[in-house]
C-alpha cells in the first residue's frame, strides 16, 4: 500500500482499557505524517470504560488535510491488541472487504478463520513485550510494538518512522525499549499468503 496511491485510509484500535489503544492512534497518525501524510488525525471513544474493559481509538490518514474527527465506524484496516476481542468485541464489524486486519495473537493468520478477502497479519506481540519486560505499572505493553506489524503488513510506515515518533514521544530510555519491541514485532509479523 503506497502513500502515493491512498486518498485516505481509515484504521479502528481495538484493545482493553489501560493497553494503550488511545497512545496507539496517536503514535500511528504521527509516524503517518513523517511517511509524508498531509491529513492525519486520531481520536478516542471515551465512555464508561475501565481497565480491562473492551476500548476503540481511530487513526485516518489521507494524501490532503483532514476536516473530520469523528470515530472510525467503517474502518480499512482494524489493529487487535488481544486477539479474544477478535470476536468479543466484534473487531472486524464494518471492515470494508479485503481489508487490513493485524492482530496480536499466537495463531498464525490462517488459524483466525476470517473470510470476506481480509489481508491478515498476526504476531506475538505479547512475548515479545514479555521478554524486552515493556512494562507499564507491572503489565506488558503491546501497543508500541503492534506499530511494527503495521508497518510489516501495510508498508504505510517504516520503522524509521516509528523510531522518529517513539523518540518524541518517550524519554530516550523508554523510547529505545519501544524501538526494539517495534523491531522485534516488525520481524515476527506473520502475513496471510
Amino acid at each position: 500500500m503506497a502513500m502515493n496511491q491512498i486518498e485516505q485510509i481509515e484504521i479502528r484500535w481495538h484493545g482493553r482499557g489501560g493497553q494503550g489503544a488511545v497512545t496507539s492512534a496517536n503514535l500511528l497518525a504521527e509516524a503517518a505524517y513523517y511517511a509524508g501524510f498531509k491529513g492525519v488525525t486520531s481520536a478516542p471513544a471515551f465512555g464508561a470504560e475501565r481497565r480491562g474493559a473492551p476500548v476503540t481509538a481511530s487513526t485516518r490518514l489521507a494524501s490532503a488535510p483532514l476536516r473530520h474527527f469523528s470515530q472510525v465506524e467503517a474502518p480499512d484496516m482494524v489493529i487487535i491488541l488481544e486477539g479474544s476481542l477478535l470476536t468479543t468485541a466484534n473487531a472486524t464489524e464494518g471492515l470494508a472487504p479485503n481489508g487490513h486486519v493485524i492482530v496480536n495473537t499466537r495463531l498464525a493468520p490462517e488459524e483466525l478463520g476470517l473470510s470476506n478477502g481480509y489481508q491478515v497479519a498476526t504476531v506475538d506481540a505479547d512475548r515479545i513485550a514479555e521478554e524486552i519486560n515493556l512494562r507499564a505499572a507491572g503489565v506488558i505493553m503491546v501497543n508500541t510494538a503492534m506499530l511494527g506489524a503495521v508497518a510489516r503488513a501495510t508498508e504505510l510506515i517504516t520503522l524509521d518512522h516509528i523510531n522518529r515518533t517513539l523518540r518524541h514521544a518517550f524519554s530516550p530510555k523508554a523510547a529505545e525499549k519501544n524501538i526494539e519491541a517495534a523491531r522485534l514485532t516488525f520481524e515476527a509479523t506473520r502475513c496471510a499468503s
